[in-house]
């Protein structure tokens, strides 16, 4: 394993001496997130299907024994 000290102060860890590459994707802060979630969960709420009452029963004929 391979311990580099970057510019920043913090520490990077990395495997076999292999240096990072590659564009770093920007850290998505709290709201995005949410914002996110919520846009999924209204997608999932208008796509949902609306169930109607559940209709009466058909009438049951009981036979008592005489």
């Amino acid at each position: 394993m391979n311990n580099n000290l970057n510019v920043g102060g913090q520490l990077e860890l990395g495997f076999n001496g292999s240096a990072r590459t590659g564009v770093m994707r920007r850290k998505e802060t709290r709201i995005e997130r949410a914002q996110w979630w919520f846009t999924k969960m209204r997608a999932a709420v208008d796509g949902a299907t609306s169930w109607s009452a559940k209709p009466a029963p058909q009438p049951e004929q009981i036979w008592l024994a005489q």
